[in-house]
């Protein structure tokens, strides 16, 4: 990917974006940031998430100072449809914006994704600033859009749903919007049905999907034929890395055919392992829930002589549901996740804690990811591995097989007695509705999604950034987002549970380093020019 700046007779260079592979040259700007500028012939590079972005001065002006402002744009209708005309507006004229003191965002507001500095440091990446624009793409009676959602459930898919309808037509006065059902399959193996605030009135109460899904049956041909013979111009796509990753083939698919239809996504996890976004929606309900598998484990235990309680969470990569649930329930007394390594024997061991503190409770509660020690049980279980549609790794029980571990030992080994609970919450809290601030954030979610589509803007999607929403690039949401054990959050996690940070098992220590170091290789990537 390549940029070049030019200067149209002002000190705001405008920045325009060339595929190589697409052999399509841009013929419209975006405005950045007004920098101060010197004559200069230089090539800065900058080398972001392995892709080398060149910003190229066409004239032979660079800014004054190189104060490494990187800016992460999304792609824009006018890449390929250049005449594209364009329309005022309908909040303008809206009672319910008439009231705000700056209705529209400017097209030069950004968000800064790092915003702990030091004095002399690189200002860094950067993403446009969600909301309204002055000036919009598609005529609100022309607008046909369509809404998918895809992958497994989560709190609050139902509120972003009710929210994209209500928004299109409350803020945009758009009618005609169609709710694609079971999934990406559903362009061309499904019945849709229309959508209107009508229908969708009190579908935030309710959990799961109200337009039903399905893992895989991506096929980006078909998906596109279908858009291209229903006439559909705005695609809102509901889901995880897989699915948004489904979503940029088809924004791709849209700008080779020439059509113009907006590609918007809305990231759905229930993990919280999306890159660069503050959060994913879902996730503050996802917490709140755990608590009370959480405690309802904790009465067991205490109830009973040497009571061991395992609560299996949600967590395939990314242990942050764990982490935040254990931190805030304060009963836990340990908690593994997939990016902490553990062993079971030896000394630090988790049999050596689990004893220790029995002796000391009489009763302990532990709280494990999905994802923890996969390989560990795989190993133990002579395992093969095997895929869903979507292409995750189908994890094994590791709950079902920690809990067989620890009664084996201490019953055979050490010849105590213990009272085993198991308690898998995963299914009941993903099929909850949404709590009030879930509900709050789909809402932001959805209402940001339309603004961008309306604006022009296609193969984004939306997010929080430092608590400021954003429209980011796709492929900045395809990298997983996990625990870094070398943070403060893990550490204040081990200082709640007093639990044994398994450093010195075997290659566990090593694991943490290699971590380190890639995390340090990424930063360097970043921030070098």
């Amino acid at each position: 990917m390549e940029a070049s700046i030019s200067f149209l007779g002002s000190t705001k260079p405008n920045i325009s974006l060339f595929n190589p592979s697409s052999n399509v040259l841009p013929r419209r700007d975006f405005p950045l940031p007004a920098l101060k500028l010197k004559k200069v012939s230089v090539l800065p590079r900058i080398l972001h998430q392995k892709r080398l972005i060149r910003a190229q001065c066409s004239d032979g002006f660079k800014p004054e100072e190189d104060d490494g402002f990187v800016l992460e744009d999304v792609p824009h209708l006018t890449k390929f449809l250049p005449d594209l005309p364009s329309y005022p507006n309908p909040l303008k004229e809206s009672q319910a914006y008439a009231i705000v003191k700056r209705t529209f965002v400017s097209s030069e507001d950004v968000v800064a994704q790092n915003i702990v500095v030091q004095k002399g440091s690189k200002r860094g990446v950067h993403f446009r600033r969600a909301g309204p624009r002055e000036r919009v793409y598609f005529r609100s009676d022309e607008v046909k859009a369509c809404i998918v959602t895809c992958g497994g459930l989560c709190p609050g898919i139902n509120t972003v749903i009710r929210e994209i309808v209500c928004g299109l037509n409350n803020m945009y006065g758009v009618n005609n919007i169609l709710g694609i059902q079971g999934g990406y399959r559903g362009f061309y193996s499904k019945n849709t049905m229309n959508l209107t605030p009508k229908v969708v009135n009190d579908i935030h109460k309710r959990g799961g999907t109200f337009l039903q899904t399905s893992r895989g049956g991506h096929d980006t041909a078909k998906i596109v034929d279908n858009i291209q013979d229903r006439g559909i111009n705005q695609v809102y796509i509901i889901g995880g890395g897989g699915t948004q990753k489904g979503a940029e083939k088809i924004y791709e698919e849209v700008e080779r055919r020439g059509l113009q239809v907006a590609v918007s996504g809305i990231p759905k996890t229930i993990d919280n392992d999306i890159a660069v976004i503050d959060k994913s929606f879902g996730f503050d309900t996802a917490v709140e829930e755990a608590q009370r598998a959480i405690n309802a484990a904790h009465v067991e235990v205490e109830s009973v002589e040497n009571g061991v309680g395992i609560v299996k969470l949600m967590g395939r990569y990314s242990g942050f549901i764990a982490m935040i649930a254990t931190l805030a329930n304060r009963d836990v007394d340990c908690c593994l996740i997939p990016e902490s390594p553990f062993f079971l024997e030896g000394k630090g061991g988790l049999f050596e804690f689990i004893e220790e503190r029995l002796k000391e409770n009489r009763h302990m509660v532990i709280v494990i990811a999905e994802g923890a020690g996969q390989d560990y049980v795989a190993q133990s279980m002579r395992a093969s591995e095997t895929k869903d549609a979507s292409g995750n790794r189908l994890l094994l029980d590791v709950g079902l097989w920690l809990t067989q571990q620890i009664k084996d030992h201490f019953t055979n080994v050490r010849k105590m007695m213990i009272n085993m609970k198991y308690i898998d919450p995963t299914y009941m809290i993903r099929a909850i509705p949404s709590n009030a601030s879930d509900n709050v954030y789909c809402t932001l979610l959805a209402q940001s999604a339309v603004h961008g589509a309306m604006a022009g803007y296609s193969g984004f999607t939306v997010g929080p950034v430092n608590s400021r929403h954003a429209y980011i690039p796709i492929s900045v949401t395809e990298v997983t987002n996990t625990v870094k054990l070398t943070d403060r959050m893990w550490a204040r996690l081990l200082a709640s549970t007093n639990q044994p940070s398994f450093l010195t098992g075997e290659g566990a220590l090593q694991n943490v380093i290699d971590m380190e170091t890639q995390e340090k290789i990424d930063n360097m990537k970043i921030s070098s020019i």
